[in-house]
């Protein structure tokens, strides 16, 4: 077993470890305060030293906080996003803007965010338009408030649209590199690489736990690569994870585990390589996988 490389963060000053921590399910109702502290932490010990969460993601800001006392703030990079809050879904005035990410300063207990994500706008003018969303997270970097400022979405368009203002200096893209769907190859990432902006691959597992590891439902293709694992004795997530970070990126793969225990299961997966039989016969099957 390996330890996690560290990764250029495209031209930011951040240099993580390749994998991060997504924190979405830590905020579900069906977890609690005690899931999230014991699942960050462990992270942390691990060397995951990025964190992702969002006021989207239920109780997740509040718990994430509650995790990084007691020192822990100062061991990783910490990454909120702004524009989808319960009480202002979609509006990315300057008002709102500077309201929710000094809302999300304290419900993580942090003084400034290493990163701020513009999230999931519906039409990606709206945020870029002058004295609007981008412009504020900009004078807030100005303030060390926020140190760099990016968007995380599902549209490739949008994401060309911010990259191209030159202003955005990291991009969340999920669910397009997979083993299932290999779109923002063509798109995100070699923009990206032109702009040098930071890239990160976020729901690497697919929707609804497509390659989990459960049996698959109603998804035909990711069925018959659930089949070929238990075939073959090899657990999908361990393809899944060690195919997206094999991606040629400036940037990092982050999952979104819900517990201490799956925190060590994308750990392990994610620094113990694949055999190189099983990626060539997996590749003969699917034609999908890493270069060797």
């Amino acid at each position: 077993m390996s330890e996690l490389p560290i990764r250029r963060m495209g031209r930011t000053e951040i240099r993580a470890r390749a994998l991060g921590l997504g924190c979405a399910a830590f905020g579900a109702a069906h977890h609690t305060d005690r899931d999230a502290i014991e699942g960050v932490r462990r992270a942390i010990e691990l060397g995951i030293d990025f964190l992702d969460t969002s006021p989207h993601y239920g109780e997740s800001e509040r718990r994430v906080g509650l995790a990084l006392e007691g020192g822990y703030r100062e061991r990783i990079y910490l990454q909120t996003k702004t524009g989808t809050h319960p009480l202002h879904r979609g509006d990315f005035s300057a008002e709102t803007t500077r309201w929710s990410v000094e809302n999300s300063l304290k419900l993580l207990k942090t003084d400034y965010f290493d990163s701020v994500l513009i999230h999931d706008p519906r039409d990606i003018e709206a945020p870029l338009a002058p004295g609007h969303a981008l412009d504020e997270l900009l004078r807030m970097k100005e303030e060390g408030i926020v140190r760099h400022v990016g968007l995380g979405c599902r549209p490739h368009d949008f994401h060309r649209r911010a990259i191209e203002t030159g202003q955005i200096e990291i991009v969340l893209t999920f669910l397009d590199y997979t083993l299932l769907d290999q779109s923002a190859a063509q798109t995100i990432l070699p923009l990206a690489k032109k702009w040098d902006v930071g890239v990160i691959l976020a729901s690497i597992l697919g929707l609804s736990g497509t390659l989990t590891g459960r049996e698959p439902q109603n998804h035909p293709r990711a069925h018959a690569m659930w089949s070929w694992c238990q075939e073959h004795k090899v657990d999908i997530r361990h393809l899944a994870i060690q195919f997206a970070m094999a991606a040629p990126i400036d940037g990092i793969v982050m999952p979104g585990p819900g517990s201490k225990e799956h925190v060590e299961d994308v750990y392990r997966f994610a620094t113990t390589e694949v055999d190189p039989e099983i990626w060539r016969a997996f590749k003969a099957e699917f034609g999908v996988g890493p270069d060797l």
